[in-house]
C-alpha cells in the first residue's frame, strides 16, 4: 500500500490545479454544441466561429459593440418598472422585478444609448431578454419614447434591437397601452423624415412584434431568429395543423416579404451606416 500512499499527493495536486481554472472560460454553442473559448467568442460578437449560430448577447454588450464606445451616453437610465397593480401569481411582480434587476444589472428591459456609429450620430436601444423575457411594460414604453424624442430633437436616426416575448402580462392593460404609445411616437419621427431601422433578434414576439418591431423604414433580422406574434406551438394547437419547416424564422419571413434583409451581426455596423446614408438621401 506504500506505493498508493506515495501516489495520493500527486493526485491531489493535479485536482487542486484543475480547481484553479476559472469558471466561465468556455461556452458551448447552442446549435452545434462546440465548446468555444469565451474570449474568442466575445471577439466574434457571440457568433459561433464553427457554425455561425448567433448566440444570446446582452442588450448592453450589444450596444457597446455597435456604437463607438467613447461616444456613448445613456438615456433615461433611472426609469424602472413599478408594480402599480400589486400583481401576484406564483411570484409577486415586485419580486420578479427585483430578481431581474439583480441578475441582469439593468433597471428595466430596455437599454437606450446615444452616440456615434462610425462617423454618424445615432440613438440606439436594445431589449434585454433576460429581464422578464424582454417584455414591454410602462417603463420600457417610456424609455422607448424618450429615445424617439432624443432622435427627434437632435435629428439622429434611431436603431432598435428587439428581443422580447411581448407585452408584460404583470402590467395588464398598462403594458398593452405601450403598443399605441410607441407607435404614435414613431409616427412623429416618420413625419420629421428621421430614419428608423429595426434589427429583429431571437426571439421577437407578441406586442413588441405587433408595434415598434414592424414599423421600421428598414427591417433587418439576424439569422435564424424567431419572429412572430404567437409562437408556433400555440398556432399549431389553435389551427390543428402542422406548420411548414422554419415557420416564423427570419429566413422564412424574408422569403415571404415580411422583412427586408438578414444581416450577420458582425457586418451590421457597416451595413446600417450604408443604409442610413441611402435613407438620408431619399428623405432629403
Amino acid at each position: 500500500m506504500n506505493w498508493f500512499k506515495r501516489l495520493l499527493p500527486s493526485i491531489s495536486s493535479k485536482a487542486s490545479k484543475r480547481k484553479e481554472i476559472p469558471e466561465g472560460l468556455w461556452r458551448k454553442c447552442d446549435a452545434c454544441q462546440s465548446v468555444i473559448y469565451r474570449a474568442e467568442l466575445e471577439r466574434n460578437l457571440d457568433v459561433c466561429p464553427k457554425c455561425n449560430h448567433h448566440m444570446y448577447i446582452s442588450a448592453r454588450a450589444r450596444l457597446n459593440e455597435f456604437l463607438n464606445r467613447e461616444t456613448i451616453e445613456e438615456i433615461a437610465a433611472c426609469i424602472a418598472p413599478v408594480d402599480r397593480l400589486k400583481f401576484r401569481a406564483k411570484k409577486k411582480y415586485k419580486d420578479s422585478i427585483h430578481h431581474a434587476q439583480v441578475t441582469t444589472g439593468e433597471k428595466s428591459a430596455l437599454v437606450v444609448f446615444k452616440g456615434q456609429l462610425l462617423e454618424l450620430p445615432v440613438v440606439a436601444c436594445a431589449f434585454e431578454y433576460k429581464f422578464i423575457g424582454g417584455s414591454m411594460g410602462a417603463a420600457e414604453g417610456e424609455k422607448f419614447v424618450q429615445a424617439v424624442n432624443c432622435a427627434y430633437d437632435e435629428k439622429r436616426p434611431l436603431i432598435c434591437f428587439t428581443g422580447s416575448g411581448g407585452a408584460r402580462m404583470q402590467e395588464a392593460l398598462i403594458s398593452l397601452f405601450q403598443m399605441a404609445k410607441v407607435s404614435a411616437a414613431l409616427a412623429r419621427l416618420s413625419d420629421a423624415s428621421i430614419p428608423y431601422i429595426v434589427v429583429l433578434t431571437n426571439p421577437t414576439m407578441g406586442g413588441v412584434s405587433a408595434s415598434l418591431a414592424m414599423l421600421g423604414d428598414i427591417i433587418i433580422a439576424e439569422p435564424d431568429a424567431l419572429i412572430g406574434f404567437s409562437g408556433p406551438r400555440v398556432i399549431e394547437q389553435t389551427i390543428q395543423h402542422s406548420l411548414p419547416d422554419g415557420f416564423q424564422k427570419s429566413e422564412f419571413l424574408l422569403e415571404h416579404g415580411a422583412i427586408d434583409m438578414i444581416v450577420d451581426r458582425r457586418q451590421l455596423r457597416s451595413r446600417v451606416v450604408e443604409l442610413l446614408s441611402k435613407l438620408k438621401k431619399l428623405k432629403n
